[in-house]
């Protein structure tokens, strides 16, 4: 598995086309955290908190998340040596999981250089150091689950064409769903008496409660059992292929 995975990390950084993702990510965050003025600058905001970056982050991942997985599958498919790597001695789902912990990978890279944040804000604050960890790092966790779901939406889609773009699209449709598609039904007047059952079917619930800094069962077992599915999902995706 450990080795597919490192597999995968180093085809994405083998072109421009990694590094860019990261770069992306890190730029636009850094652009409407510290230089563009407006609501989520920290310097206008007056106060030493990232929650900038935690409202910013899950909407910039919905597109750069399906930019990274969108080929995992989909270029084997292209290329025509997905049949070849699903002959060989190794499990199905095992192949699954190293194709999206290499995705899961990627997006740690991208999220590390942003605790350069968390550092600047923490030696400027007055005095040094007044600021809510706990409530930073429920954040990072929190982000980090939903990535997790975005990251497995992202293989699944990958798995069912062999354009990439297709799949880019794909897993971006289903990211947005899920992350505000929920929310936006549940206001509707027709749902207004199961809005609370809704809203707990949506990512956008469950990110927010652990970004509160306080760690739910529920919401863990939510971000895995999504993630799960959508993993399970693709391997059947892959089982089907070898019975057509």
């Amino acid at each position: 598995m450990l080795v597919l995975t490192r597999k995968e990390i180093g085809a994405f950084f083998s072109s421009l086309t990694g590094y860019l993702v990261v770069i992306v990510f890190l730029v636009l965050n850094s652009l409407f955290i510290w230089v563009f003025p407006g609501e989520f600058n920290i310097f206008d905001s007056g106060y030493a908190q990232l929650d900038s970056l935690f409202i910013l982050a899950p909407w910039i991942f919905l597109f750069l998340i399906p930019a990274v997985t969108m080929r995992l599958f989909s270029d084997e498919r292209r290329a025509g040596t997905l049949e070849l790597l699903l002959t060989r001695p190794v499990d199905d789902f095992t192949i699954v999981v190293s194709k999206y912990l290499a995705g899961l990978a990627i997006v740690i890279i991208s999220l590390i250089p942003t605790l350069v944040y968390f550092l600047t804000i923490y030696v400027n604050a007055n005095p040094v150091g007044n600021v809510d960890t706990g409530g930073i790092w429920g954040s990072y966790i929190g982000l980090f689950f939903l990535s997790s779901i975005y990251v497995g939406i992202g293989v699944f889609a990958s798995s069912l064409t062999s354009n990439q773009i297709i799949s880019f699209i794909i897993a971006l449709l289903l990211s947005f769903v899920l992350y505000f598609g929920f929310d936006s039904l549940a206001g509707l007047e027709m749902f207004r008496s199961m809005d609370s059952v809704i809203i707990q079917l949506g990512i956008n619930e469950h990110y927010r409660s652990i970004s509160r800094g306080v760690i739910d069962l529920r919401d863990i077992v939510y971000f895995i059992t999504m993630v799960f599915f959508f993993l399970f999902s693709t391997y059947q995706v892959l089982i089907s292929r070898k019975w057509k």
